[in-house]
This record gives C-alpha cells, structure tokens and sequence, in this order.
C-alpha cells in the first residue's frame, strides 16, 4: 500500500508536502487533478488522501464516491483549505474527511503530524 496521494495544483505547495514525507522516508504521490488522482489510486491503494480544497474543478462528494469504488477500503482523506473558506471547510468535514483544517493550521502540523495523517487512525 503506498503511504499517499497528494490532490494539489499548488506545485511549490506540493514540494513542501511531498519534501515533508521524504524527511520522513514515507513517500507521497502527487496528482493535479480529481482524474490523475483517481488513476494513481487505481494503480496502488493509498493509505491516506491529502487534498487541497482549492484545487480546481474539485467536486470532494464525487472524489471521494470514486475513491470508495478504486480502493478497498476506501483511504483516510483530509483536507485542508483557507481558513476564510469556512462553508468549503465545512463541507469537507460533512464529506467525511477527518480531518479538515485551515491551511496555516496544517502547514504548522505537517512536519510533526505527517506520519501519523498518512498511517494513523482517524483523528490523529
């Protein structure tokens, strides 16, 4: 099983996740977008899905309906978000990722929390 898939457009964004799990010896596959990310899942069952809700075209309802249909049983997906998109943050929660948090608030958790996002339980 990989440790994870990244969903970001942001590319210097992405260096910063995916450099964070290579400190880390976990390694984190990126995609640009929903559909790259559906075909990296088909390829390798990821433990955890990192998305950014800015990412554009984003529809989390049905990527994460597709998610649930690629891999069994469906990964871990968080989400993070600007802090002023409060109904997009909400809407990620409702979706069923655990857990959802500003943007700031998981750039300042990334180096200690990434291990334990990409193999924890939820909630960790």
């Amino acid at each position: 099983m990989a440790a994870g898939l990244l969903l970001s457009d942001d590319l210097i964004f992405t260096s910063r996740i995916v450099g964070t799990a290579r400190e880390h010896g976990l390694t984190i596959r990126a995609a640009r977008s929903p559909a790259e990310l559906e075909a990296l899942a088909c390829q390798e069952a990821p433990s955890c899905v990192i998305v950014d809700l800015a990412n554009p075209g984003l529809d989390l309802p049905d990527l994460l309906r597709r998610l649930g249909e690629a891999c069994t049983p469906r990964p871990r997906v968080m989400a993070y978000g600007a802090h002023v998109e409060v109904a997009a943050l909400k809407a990620a929660r409702e979706a069923g990722c655990d857990p959802v948090l500003p943007r700031s608030k998981f750039v300042e958790e990334l180096p200690r929390r990434l291990p334990a996002w990409l193999g924890g339980p939820p909630g960790a």
